[in-house]
């Protein structure tokens, strides 16, 4: 018998009606939490550079996050199958929500750095529970549409963040407060809807790295992702500097990438549950992610065509995340499907380590057009990918 995943399409029931008050909840939640992170980024780097602590300093402090995703990643599927979905939830709920306020009263700088774990950590397994939810949740044929509205439900929440950090500026107790606060009412949906999440009744059928090469196109879609959005979003002011744009200049620039990824979510998750091989979906969000890394060195001189061809860049690659989430969840179910979704957020916080270190390092050596360069070759990697895998792993008919 053939029982690869990559092959087979679960046999769901598509027509089943939209749980909106389950789905509802799992998208609250973790967008709430998407405010508090967007806020907290911002927050936690001016304090320390108020404090005098130095740049490399800042830098390996935030890291930690990156760590702690990785770290924490492999085990999330097992704490929600021991004590549940929604129950586990609301302890990282808590964990979060202390960690942010004891930023605020931690007395010496090295506790930051177990606080940048729990902190994170425990964001990670909300990200992993909340995107298993939905996807277990959402009907078979809405799916793509159901994490179209939950991506830019999600991207919304991450705007909005620095927004309230302009209000509240980094001054005493208040920012802290706020961003506990919203992250404290993320437990509010999940425990209106605690009935209603997702039980794991099997255990994953192989271990944690068996998940993460299971079904190669979406977890490469999501570190290729990972990598272009931290190191590309990290370094693209430095980049705009470098080819004659003022600094506000590429701060418009930057907001027409993220324009594109809130509006178009939606429509790629509909469009992919209109393909019966979501593979090719993805193979068409990285081959114009290359295109528009080729174009950014001839377009360098004209601002509104470079933000033209940024705006279309922005709504297509961020389809590398949703429509690689909506692969994942037509693929499997139960144990393998958390263990999948875990998988898929330690693909991501890898790509998200690897990104500015690659990137940064390019245009070390080969100045401004290093930049486009080196985000062109993760996107060349993945569409040689993609090639093979749908020339030769076929999805079989229903």
């Amino acid at each position: 018998m053939d029982t690869q995943p990559s092959e087979r399409v679960v046999g769901h029931h598509p027509d089943r009606p939209i749980p909106w008050l389950s789905l509802s909840a799992a998208i609250a939640a973790i967008s709430a939490v998407g405010i508090a992170l967007g806020l907290g980024l911002s927050l936690l780097s001016v304090v320390l550079q108020k404090a005098g602590i130095s740049a490399t300093m800042i830098g390996l402090n935030s890291a930690m996050a990156g760590i702690a995703s990785i770290a924490v990643a492999p085990i999330s599927t097992r704490l929600a199958q021991r004590f549940g979905v929604a129950d586990t939830m609301l302890v990282a709920i808590a964990v979060a929500a202390a960690s942010a306020i004891g930023f605020f009263w931690a007395p010496h700088f090295w506790i930051w750095f177990p606080l940048r774990v729990t902190f994170h950590g425990a964001i990670t397994v909300l990200f992993i529970l909340s995107e298993f939810w939905i996807n277990a949740a959402a009907p078979p044929a809405r799916r793509g549409f159901i994490l179209g509205v939950y991506a830019t439900v999600l991207s919304l929440g991450f705007a909005t963040g620095p927004l309230l950090f302009s209000l509240l500026g980094s001054d005493g107790v208040l920012p802290f407060a706020v961003g506990a606060t919203i992250i404290a009412a993320a437990s509010v949906p999940v425990i209106l809807a605690r009935r209603e999440s997702p039980v794991i009744i099997n255990r994953p059928s192989g271990p944690f790295l068996k998940f993460v090469f299971l079904l190669p196109t979406a977890t490469a879609a999501v570190f290729v992702f990972g990598a272009v959005e931290s190191g590309g979003f990290a370094l693209f002011p430095v980049f705009s500097s470098q080819i004659g744009f003022s600094e506000s200049d590429g701060a418009l620039l930057l907001t027409m990438i993220g324009l594109g990824n809130v509006l178009f979510q939606i429509p790629l998750g509909l469009l992919s549950d209109r393909i019966g091989d979501r593979r090719i979906l993805l193979f068409f969000c990285a081959a114009t992610g290359l295109l528009g890394c080729l174009l950014l060195p001839l377009l360098s001189s004209h601002w509104w065509l470079l933000a033209g061809v940024l705006f279309v860049w922005g709504a297509v690659v961020a389809g590398l995340y949703t429509v690689g989430l909506a692969h994942l969840g037509s693929k499997l179910v139960d144990g393998d499907l958390a263990s999948a979704n875990a998988a898929f957020v330690f693909c991501y916080a890898i790509g998200m380590l690897i990104g500015p270190q690659t990137i940064g390092l390019a245009m070390d050596m080969v100045g401004a057009n290093g930049f486009a360069y080196s985000l062109a070759v993760f996107f060349v990697l993945y569409v040689g990918l993609a090639i093979g895998r749908i020339a030769f792993r076929p999805v079989r008919p229903r």
